[in-house]
C-alpha cells in the first residue's frame, strides 16, 4: 500500500537523524591540576615525586618484566598519566588495598604511600562531592526484556516480540547499557515487522464486533458504595443495571469482582439475566487491583433485561464466625454486556479494547477523526511515557487520514498510525536527554516523566504505570519516591529486578551454558540445574520482599530448597518439588557463595576451578577484578595423568609458580581454595579423589582462614565495606545503563553510608539509588575537564571534606 511505503520512508528519515543525533562526536577536554604537598612542603610533582617512588617500588615487577600486562615506564610524566586514567584507577586501588606492592616485596612508608594514593586522587579523580557531578545521560534503546514488557503493558499482547531481534550486547556486565545499545539497519526492519505483527495481534479489522456497553461503579445500582473503587453486598440484596437491548440476540455478559473472604469458603456470586436460570461463579480474587473476570453468554428476547448479581453464601452470623474471621463481602467493579453477536463475527481481544476502549457506532466522518486523535493522543502518551504536543498527534493523523482516504475502515486506519508509534525513536528510545542550548556543561534535574521512566525501568524493566504516569503530570513523583519505591518493591512486576538485575550481577544466565562432564557428574541433570536457579533467585526474592540486609547474601543461615536441591545437599526432610525455607546452621553452607548455581558456573565441565571463584568473588562481591591473564601462560594440566601427581591445589601451587602468573593468582587462589570442599556441581566433598582436601588459605591483604566458614566470615566483616561499595556499584550501574565514572564514587559512598545507617535493609540501597544525584540529574553533552573539577577565574581549591578514590 502506497500508505505503508510513505510511512516506512519518512520512519527511516526520523530514526536515522535521532540515531545520528545519539553517536555524535562529543568535545574533548583539557585537564586541570589541584596541589599535594610533599615532605619539604611544596606542592608534590609528579618528575619530583611521584615517578620516583614508582621506580623504586613499582618497576621492578612493572618494568621490563611487564606482570599482568602493566609496563609503568612510559608514564614519564604527567600528561602522560592523566591520559589513561583507566589504568591509575587500578593501580590506586592497589595501592589503598594494601595489594601493591606485593608483601614480599619492599613496601612504601605510610607517608608516601599517602603521597601516591594523594597525587592520584587529586590529579586524576578528583570530585567535588559538595557539587558533584551527574553524568551524561546516554540515550537509552529499549533493551529486547524492555521492549517485550513494554510492549505487553502498553498493547496488551502477551507473545514476545524481540525475541526474533538481535541478542543484545554487554557493557560492564549488563545488557541495559546505553552506549553499547546500538540500532543497526537489521534491528530496524525488525522493528517494523514486529510493529505490524503486534498490531495484527492486537486490533480486529475487520467486520466490526458486537457493540459493547461498560457500566462502572457508579452506573450501578445497588449494594454500597466502596470509596468509588466498587459496589459491595455483605448479605441479602443485588447490585444490577437495567440493560436497554437493540434487538433480540446473544449477548456476552462480563462482571469484574473480588472479594473479602471470612474464611476458607470462597465467597459464591450469583449471576442472573432476566428471566434466566441464575449462573453461580466462586470469587478467590482478594484486590481491586485485580478482579477477577467472570463472564456468562446468554440469550436475550425482551427489549429490557436485568442483569443482577447476589451474594449467594451470606456472611454467617457474627456469633457463628470462628476465631479471627472477619466479615465476608462481595465487591463488584464493573459490568460490561457485548451484544448482540454475530456468529460470523471475531470476537474483541482485550487488547483492542485497551486501544480503542468503546466499540464505535455510526458517526460522521469529522466525529470519527476526533475519535482517532483521541485514541492516538491517549495511546502515543503512553508509549512515548510522556505528554505529547498536539503538532505531534496531527502528524500521525496524517497516517489515518491517508488510508481513509485510499478506503480503510477506521481500525486499520487508525492501526497504520499506531503503527508508525512503535517504530518512532520517541518510543524505542527512553526520553532522559535534554538539550543544553546554553551551556554545555549545564547540570539540571531530570523532569517527572523522565524519573518515572527511569525509575519503572530499573525496578520493573518495563514502562510506567498510570499511578507514576499521574505523579508526574502533577508534579509530585520526587516527594512521593519513597512511597513509589516501596510499592513498586512490594509489587509482583519487580520480579524483573530479579531477572535483569540479580541474574547478570551473580551470572546465573550462564547456567543455562554450563556442561559438567556426565561421566564425572552422572547426578547433574536439566531438573538439578533449574533447582540451583530457583534457589538463588528465591534468596535473592526473599531478602527483597521481606527487606532483609543485603550482608545476608553472604552469610544467611537459610536457603530454599526442594526434594532434588534437598538430596544433592545432603539435607533430610524435604520431599517434593514445592521448594521451602529450610535452615543451614550446621551445614558448613551460608549465603550465596556455597550455593549450587554459583559453585557450577564457576567450574570446569571436569573440575572445580579455584581460579574461576577466586575471580568471581573479586569480581562480584569485592569490586576488585585482576586484570586478564598473560597470551603466553600455559592451561593447568588436567589429564587423567596429571591429576595423580597431586590434588587440584598442589598442582596449581606448582602453576603458579612461574612469577609472571603469581601477582594475580595470589589474590584469586586463596579465595578458590577456600571453596574447594564444594565439588564441580556444588556437593559437598571431604576429598579430592583419594587426597584430602586443604582449604586454608590467606589472602594477599594477610586474613588468614581455615576454610569456607572462616572465609565467609572474613567476607562478612573485614571485607564488609569493599561488599557493599561492589554491591552498590553494581546495582547503580544497572539502574543508570551507564558505566560508571570516578565522580560517581560521591554518590557510591553517600549510598554505603546510608545502608550502613540503616542495617543494609535491601530499601535503602534501591531508595538511595533513586535519590542520588546521577540518578534524578544530568548534565548537557561537555564532559568536565579530566581531573573533574570545573575551572574558575580563580583557579580550583578541593574541597577538604570530599574524597574520590577510583574503584
Amino acid at each position: 500500500m502506497r500508505t505503508r511505503l510513505a510511512a516506512i520512508t519518512l520512519l527511516v528519515v526520523l530514526v536515522s537523524g535521532y540515531v545520528g543525533w545519539l553517536f555524535r562526536p562529543l568535545p574533548k577536554t583539557a585537564a586541570n591540576h589541584s596541589p599535594r604537598l610533599a615532605a619539604n612542603g611544596q606542592p608534590a610533582t609528579f618528575a619530583s615525586n611521584v615517578q620516583p617512588l614508582f621506580a623504586q617500588y613499582c618497576y621492578n615487577c612493572h618494568g621490563e618484566r611487564k606482570k599482568g600486562g602493566l609496563d609503568l615506564r612510559p608514564y614519564r610524566n604527567q600528561e602522560v598519566v592523566l591520559r589513561d586514567r583507566r589504568v591509575f584507577e587500578k593501580v590506586l586501588h592497589n595501592i589503598e588495598a594494601g595489594s601493591m606492592p606485593p608483601e614480599n616485596k619492599p613496601q612504601p612508608t605510610p607517608a608516601e604511600r599517602a603521597l601516591l594514593t594523594g597525587w592520584l586522587n587529586d590529579r586524576l579523580f578528583y570530585c567535588d562531592c559538595d557539587n558533584p557531578d551527574p553524568g551524561r545521560v546516554t540515550l537509552h534503546r529499549l533493551n529486547r526484556t524492555e521492549y517485550n514488557n513494554t510492549i505487553r503493558d502498553l498493547v496488551g499482547v502477551e507473545f514476545h516480540p524481540a525475541d526474533d531481534f538481535p541478542l543484545d550486547d554487554v557493557g560492564y556486565g549488563f545488557d541495559n547499557i546505553g552506549d553499547v545499545l546500538s540500532l543497526s539497519p537489521m534491528l530496524l526492519e525488525k522493528y517494523f515487522r514486529a510493529a505490524e505483527k503486534i498490531l495484527d495481534a492486537a486490533i480486529v479489522t475487520g467486520p466490526l464486533p458486537a457493540p459493547s456497553k461498560l457500566y462502572h461503579v457508579a452506573d450501578l445500582q445497588g449494594g454500597t458504595l466502596n470509596k468509588s473503587v466498587s459496589r459491595e453486598l455483605s448479605s441479602e440484596g443485588e447490585i444490577w443495571v437495567e440493560q436497554e437491548s437493540p434487538k433480540e440476540g446473544d449477548y456476552l455478559v462480563r462482571v469484574r469482582a473480588f472479594g473479602e473472604q471470612s474464611s476458607k469458603e470462597p465467597i459464591r456470586m450469583g449471576l442472573t439475566v432476566g428471566a434466566q436460570p441464575t449462573k453461580a461463579f466462586e470469587v478467590t480474587a482478594r484486590k481491586a487491583s485485580s478482579p477477577q473476570l467472570c463472564e456468562l453468554s446468554v440469550h436475550v428476547s425482551k427489549p429490557t433485561s436485568r442483569v443482577a448479581l447476589t451474594l449467594l453464601n451470606d456472611d454467617p452470623h457474627p456469633n457463628d464466625r470462628e476465631a479471627g474471621e472477619g466479615e465476608r463481602k462481595l465487591h463488584v467493579a464493573a459490568i460490561e454486556i457485548t451484544g448482540p453477536i454475530e456468529t460470523n463475527l471475531p470476537a474483541l481481544p482485550e487488547s483492542h479494547r485497551r486501544i480503542f476502549k468503546t466499540v464505535l457506532t455510526d458517526q460522521g466522518k469529522a466525529a470519527r477523526r476526533e475519535s482517532a486523535r483521541s485514541i492516538l493522543e491517549q495511546f502515543t502518551r503512553r508509549a512515548y511515557r510522556r505528554p505529547v504536543a498536539h503538532a505531534e498527534v496531527d502528524r500521525l493523523l496524517r497516517f489515518y487520514d491517508s488510508a481513509i482516504q485510499e478506503g480503510e475502515n477506521f481500525e486499520r486506519s487508525v492501526q497504520l498510525a499506531l503503527e508508525a508509534v512503535l517504530v518512532s525513536p520517541h518510543f524505542l528510545f527512553r526520553g532522559e536527554v535534554a538539550s543544553f542550548p546554553n551551556d554545555p556543561n549545564a547540570i539540571t534535574a531530570l523532569d517527572d516523566y523522565a524519573l518515572a521512566s527511569r525509575l519503572s525501568y530499573f525496578l520493573w524493566s518495563t514502562m510506567p504505570d498510570e499511578e507514576l504516569f499521574k505523579l508526574a503530570a502533577a508534579g509530585r513523583l520526587r516527594q512521593d519516591l519513597p512511597a513509589q519505591v516501596a510499592r513498586m518493591l512490594a509489587s509482583s512486576r519487580s520480579h524483573a529486578l530479579i531477572e535483569n538485575f540479580a541474574a547478570q550481577w551473580l551470572q546465573l544466565r550462564n547456567l543455562d551454558l554450563v556442561a559438567p562432564d556426565q561421566t564425572d557428574f552422572p547426578a547433574f541433570d536439566a531438573e538439578l540445574r533449574a533447582a540451583m536457579r530457583t534457589e538463588t533467585e528465591m534468596c535473592f526474592e526473599h531478602v527483597m520482599r521481606q527487606d532483609r540486609s543485603v550482608l545476608e547474601f553472604l552469610d544467611a543461615d537459610y536457603t530454599f530448597v526442594n526434594e532434588r536441591l534437598a538430596r544433592h545437599y545432603g539435607l533430610t526432610g524435604v520431599t517434593g518439588s514445592e521448594f521451602r525455607q529450610v535452615s543451614l546452621r550446621g551445614t558448613g553452607r551460608g549465603g550465596l557463595l556455597t550455593q549450587a548455581s554459583i559453585l557450577t558456573i564457576t567450574s570446569n565441565p571436569t573440575r572445580t576451578s579455584p581460579v574461576k571463584r577466586g575471580k568471581w568473588v573479586l569480581e562480584n562481591i569485592l569490586g576488585t577484578p585482576p586484570p586478564p591473564p598473560p597470551p603466553v601462560v600455559p592451561e593447568l594440566p588436567d589429564s587423567k595423568a596429571a591429576r595423580l601427581t597431586g590434588t587440584l591445589r598442589q598442582r596449581m601451587e606448582q602453576h603458579r609458580a612461574d612469577p609472571l602468573c603469581s601477582s594475580c593468582h595470589s589474590r584469586m587462589d586463596p579465595i578458590g581454595f577456600g571453596f574447594e570442599n564444594f565439588d564441580a556441581i556444588g556437593a559437598w566433598r571431604p576429598r579430592d579423589g583419594d587426597l584430602p582436601i586443604d582449604p586454608a588459605g590467606k589472602l594477599v591483604t594477610g586474613e588468614s582462614f581455615q576454610g569456607p566458614e572462616d572465609l565467609k566470615r572474613i567476607l562478612f566483616a573485614s571485607k564488609r565495606q569493599e561488599y557493599l561499595q561492589c554491591l552498590t556499584r553494581k546495582m547503580l550501574t544497572y539502574a543508570l545503563g551507564r558505566g560508571l565514572e570516578y565522580y560517581d564514587q560521591c554518590a557510591v559512598d553517600r549510598i554505603v553510608e546510608a545502608l550502613n545507617r540503616n542495617n543494609c535493609r535491601f530499601s535503602t540501597l534501591v531508595l538511595e539509588i533513586a535519590q542520588s544525584v546521577p540518578f534524578q540529574y544530568h548534565r548537557g553533552d561537555q564532559a568536565p575537564n579530566q581531573n573533574g573539577t570545573r575551572v574558575t577565574d580563580s583557579g580550583v581549591e578541593p574541597s577538604q571534606t570530599s574524597r574520590l578514590a577510583a574503584r
